[in-house]
């Protein structure tokens, strides 16, 4: 399974009203940290009703937390938009 389809499994926690996952890591080509099949760089921008009432640093925090075990396994970056 790609990381992206991972990625959206473990957000699926926060039952979002909208999740959009671009895989960026073609844009860090040459990188130190970039392997040739590897997706190491993500952008995600997710709307979702538990995150409202969140300051940005926790709702950081509970996508970060989500995400813990693909950040062990290769993420290196993750950008982050939350619409409300």
């Amino acid at each position: 399974m790609q990381r992206s389809e991972r990625i959206k499994q473990k957000l699926a926690a926060l039952k979002p009203h909208h999740l959009e996952i671009i895989d960026q890591t073609s844009l860090h080509v040459g990188h130190a940290e970039h392997a040739d099949d590897s997706e190491t760089h993500f952008f995600i921008k997710i709307s979702a009703d538990i995150l409202k009432e969140k300051t940005r640093l926790e709702q950081h925090n509970i996508i970060n937390k989500l995400l813990d075990d693909e950040f062990n396994n290769g993420l290196h970056a993750l950008s982050i938009k939350i619409c409300t």
